[in-house]
């Protein structure tokens, strides 16, 4: 509240603060000294009234003896608000003039007193720091300006402060009338000193100016500045007021709305629809926990408004619960007779592969549950992974779905989002029950040596309780929070190769090798299946286009280099599109085409693997080696050079660690075996060794190729060719022994493709030679070695 002063008077409350008792008090009846409080977060300005809470004793002693005597004080505001007792250079030189209207004292020691402001002072010297500080002082008058100017700028500042004040509810009563009624420039700018809302340092410059047009000059562009902060603060309070009036008032009608429509008997906009999920509820079969959480998410649901964030989310939840089945089985059709008539059918050889889930198909029919391995198809692409697992399915009358894991990173997209995200949904898994409306599918994990992982997790690991038996009974997916039994589904992963698959994944899977396919067995899929399949597909038939068994054979062996038959099949798909063009633009009148061998090169150009035979090899320090990938096996060469040096050793060619580690250990091992092999190596020190392994962009390793890399660096010391005609694998040992490797079926056919006539193997691997087709073995000779001594006695010409 402010108080207007006249130019030798000031009107202020008595002791008791009524209006009755108010006193004069004349400025030239001032003491040369008062007492000083120091003030930490408020500046008092002449005219103005303002309570203040005294917490130290020096201060509330200062209050005593004022109440005591005159009642006059003077406050100045501190430099440091932390400063609990200030000393002389803790305060600023103006303050002002306060006189005590009252004080109240309480148990804790605190006193609150009602000061008004009288006049400004600037503190000259300071008498006493002791009990209290005390000091000198001069008066600091206004200096009056009766110019337009002065006029002009307060009509401007009242005309601001109005705004505010219309503005900002905060403002008093007692304010207004105030701003309204003072005529005075000089007690006008002190009114909106005080009750502005300004920083300490701004109402101190301000208290320290004496001059009345300084002072409204330093005012106007902080009325401006509190203007354009109270307009914008009104302006968000009133948007947000508006959104929630205009959320209560359709709250409200909406309650109007269905208190009207229960008055006239109608039905609510949502009944029917919680009519209809409850009748499914009631109908639908599944376990009693999930009937319960069902129920209380209906009785949720039936409380919502239909506009409210949360109905499509609950909405939604309840969807995926009634729709999953449960319960809802197909029962299994199991004949094993008719189960090997439908894998013959679909594919062609693989004996050992079907006779695997023929017993497994046998095991499921005497227990009539699934409770044992989960199967993994492992080989190289085009060998017919995906496709046994739909005849599995086809053989069982079960539901099938596929699920690809291949760049599959994310956890959530196996144990799904939990409902707490937007747009949050089950993982594939339950996905896929749902889709073919089955709790008991065959289910195709597709590329699971696929999967990755990154910072959202690992799917890997989320597969670990979906594929343990002992464990996915109760698999909880994130989004549903449910326990859900897939105990009884039938789960068949496939995988390129083992390696890349998590080693706690691996362990619970039951691995079925499925091997790369020979020449003539390529011949006999590809009539059985590839070309009745894209005649169909491209609308010819048998009659009109033939392709005799030459033809298949050309195009297998200078068309194709593969483990599987994809690319064979993409190209008699571009034979049967040449030939449905050759018939549409001549009118069926060249019916039927027979596409002879020769023909081949028209029609998909020049052949891309020539009928190859063994590359003759005319120099020494070259051996023929044989490798797997997961593509099936590979023919490389070992090229070794000597060169003049210092007795170094250079290996080139993308090797990996286990590669390089393998022509270590034959160096040494011929270094150490000179004597007995016939080998020289007197001048070992002044030449390198350098070895290299072709196409170098491709990244190799293994230890497969020791046998190929010893022969290579025998060859050449010793001024010996190897066998043009010989491929080798094996891996050795410094004691000079041959071990045992993997991978010898597809790397007996690469041999085989081109046109090896004699393969050095492991004794070790015997039991997998009797693995290669038979037809194949009448076309190599095998030669079994357990030394290095051997594998140099048949692989180096005389």
């Amino acid at each position: 509240m402010m108080i207007s002063p006249d130019t030798e008077f000031i009107s202020i409350l008595g002791t008791s603060g009524s209006p009755e008792e108010l006193a004069r008090i004349s400025s030239r009846s001032l003491p040369e000294t008062l007492p000083i409080l120091g003030l930490s977060d408020i500046v008092i300005f002449p005219g103005a009234v303002a309570p203040l809470l005294v917490e130290t004793g020096p201060s509330i002693q200062l209050i005593d003896e004022a109440v005591a005597g005159g009642r006059l004080m003077g406050t100045v505001l501190q430099r440091r608000p932390e400063v609990a007792d200030p000393a002389p250079a803790d305060l600023h030189e103006v303050g002002c003039v306060v006189r005590l209207a009252k004080m109240v004292k309480f148990p804790d020691n605190t006193a609150r007193v009602l000061v008004e402001g009288l006049w400004r002072i600037r503190v000259k010297d300071y008498t006493s720091t002791e009990p209290y500080l005390s000091a000198k002082f001069e008066l600091l008058r206004d200096e009056p300006d009766g110019s337009i100017e002065v006029t002009a700028m307060m009509r401007h500042a009242q005309t601001q402060f109005q705004e505010i004040i219309k503005l900002s509810p905060a403002f008093s009563e007692q304010v207004k009338v105030a701003s309204l009624n003072t005529e005075d420039p000089g007690h006008f700018a002190d009114l909106i000193s005080s009750n502005l809302n300004l920083s300490l340092g701004d109402r101190q410059k301000l208290l320290e100016t004496t001059s009345v047009k300084g002072r409204l000059a330093q005012l106007l562009p902080l009325l401006n500045r509190e203007h354009e902060v109270v307009t914008l603060s009104t302006k968000i309070q009133t948007d947000v007021a508006s959104s929630i009036a205009k959320t209560q008032r359709d709250f409200f009608l909406r309650e109007q709305l269905r208190a009207i429509q229960r008055e006239l008997g109608e039905a609510e906009p949502n009944a029917n629809e919680i009519k209809s999920l409850r009748e499914k509820v009631a109908q639908t079969p599944m376990p009693a926990e999930v009937k319960k959480v069902a129920t209380q998410e209906l009785e949720r649901l039936q409380l919502m408004p239909p506009a409210a964030a949360e109905y499509p989310v609950t909405r939604n939840y309840l969807d995926w619960i009634l729709t999953l089945p449960w319960e809802k089985a197909t029962a299994d059709k199991i004949d094993l007779a008719a189960a090997e008539r439908i894998l013959n059918q679909q594919h062609f050889g693989l004996a050992k592969v079907k006779d695997r889930l023929l017993e497994f198909l046998a095991v499921i029919k005497r227990k009539q549950a699934i409770k044992g391995p989960i199967l993994c198809l492992v080989g190289p692409p085009g060998v017919g992974k995906t496709s046994l697992g739909k005849s599995v399915a086809d053989a069982l009358g079960r539901k099938f779905a596929r699920i690809s894991l291949g760049g599959m990173r994310d956890e959530a997209e196996i144990r799904g989002h939990r409902r707490t995200y937007v747009g949050a949904m089950p993982g594939r898994i339950l996905q896929a029950l749902r889709r073919v409306e089955s709790c008991n599918p065959v289910i195709l994990l597709d590329e699971l040596d696929k999967v990755g992982a990154d910072f959202r997790g690992d799917p890997a690991a989320a597969l670990l309780e979906v594929l343990d038996p002992a464990q996915n009974h109760t698999f909880t997916d994130h989004y549903l929070d449910l326990p859900f039994d897939l105990s009884r589904v039938l789960f068949i992963a496939t995988a390129n190769w083992l390696e890349p698959i998590h080693p706690a994944l691996r362990d619970r899977l039951e691995v079925i090798d499925l091997p790369s396919y020979t020449e003539s067995e390529k011949l006999q899929i590809a009539k059985r299946y590839l070309v009745p399949r894209q005649l169909e597909e491209h609308g010819l038939t048998k009659q009109e286009v033939i392709l005799p068994d030459a033809t298949l054979r050309r195009l297998i062996q200078e068309y194709t280099r593969e483990a599987g038959v994809r690319q064979l099949e993409r190209n008699i798909a571009a034979l049967a599109r040449k030939a449905a063009r050759k018939l549409v633009s001549q009118n069926g009148l060249v019916s039927p085409i027979k596409l002879e061998p020769e023909a081949l090169k028209a029609q998909l150009g020049h052949a891309l693997f020539v009928a190859e035979t063994a590359e003759k090899i005319a120099e020494f320090g070259i051996a023929t080696g044989l490798a797997w990938t997961p593509a099936g096996g590979e023919v490389l060469f070992i090229e070794v050079t000597r060169m003049p040096g210092k007795g170094g050793f250079l290996l080139t060619g993308s090797l990996g660690d286990v590669m390089k580690e393998s022509a270590q250990t034959a160096f040494s091992y011929l270094r150490s075996q000179a004597d007995k092999l016939g080998l020289k190596f007197t001048d070992a020190a002044k030449h390198d060794i350098h070895i290299h392994v072709p196409a170098g962009a491709t990244p190799k390793d293994g230890p497969s190729a020791g046998v190929a890399i010893v022969a290579a660096l025998a060859s050449l010391i010793a001024h010996r060719r190897v066998r043009s005609d010989m491929a080798m694998t094996g891996e050795i040992s410094l004691r000079g022994r041959v071990l045992r490797v993997g991978g010898v079926k597809e790397k007996v056919l690469a041999a085989v493709r081109f046109g090896v006539k004699h393969v050095i193997l492991p004794e070790q691997n015997k039991p997998d030679w009797l693995e290669v087709p038979a037809e194949v073995r009448t076309k190599i000779k095998v030669h079994f070695v357990d030394q290095i001594a051997q594998v140099l006695r048949i692989a180096l010409e005389p």
